[in-house]
């Protein structure tokens, strides 16, 4: 006759912070060793080679999420995944996420990332040296940079410039 309790255990999630673009590397390689992990991404729209293209980025760059028993003491196979860099810590322990913070993640549509301003959108330049000045949203550059289209000095130029510097027209 055996005494021993069943054992319940709880899942938690932590969140393991990766090498520079590496989580989808991350995120495959501890997938492999049967982790459960979560990589949420969005779409954003980037000027490549004079393009506006569409592509898929992590959300939290350099993150992702991994749900663990939560007794577990061991992180090394962990740390040492391809692609991870650590599992983040608060003093000794691993910091636990709400799983309620994972569910809304997951439940999010996979929209494209909303902007202040669409293409075409008539632009004015709110701060800086150029404040004043008007032209047309053409894209976002990054998450605080933008192009945008003003006529100076009788000429069409695309000009970057710093998002929180522009203002609707």
């Amino acid at each position: 006759m055996s005494s021993e309790k069943p054992e319940t255990t709880h899942q938690a999630w932590y969140v393991v912070h990766t090498k520079p673009r590496q989580e989808a590397r991350a995120l495959e390689n501890l997938q492999n060793q049967g982790f459960n992990c979560f990589l949420p991404t969005m779409q954003v729209q980037k000027l490549r080679n004079q393009k506006v293209q569409t592509i898929t980025e992590p959300m939290f760059s350099r993150y992702l999420f991994i749900q663990l028993d939560d007794q577990t003491q061991n992180w090394g196979p962990i740390r040492s995944t391809l692609g991870v860099s650590k599992l983040v810590s608060f003093g000794p322990q691993p910091a636990k996420v709400p799983p309620e913070f994972i569910a809304f993640l997951k439940e999010a549509p996979p929209e494209t990332l909303e902007r202040m301003f669409a293409p075409g959108d008539s632009v004015q330049v709110a701060s800086g040296p150029l404040q004043g000045l008007e032209g047309k949203y053409i894209v976002h550059d990054g998450e605080t940079r933008a192009f945008v289209l003003v006529d100076l000095l009788g000429q069409p130029q695309k000009l970057r410039m710093a998002v929180e510097s522009l203002r609707v027209a």
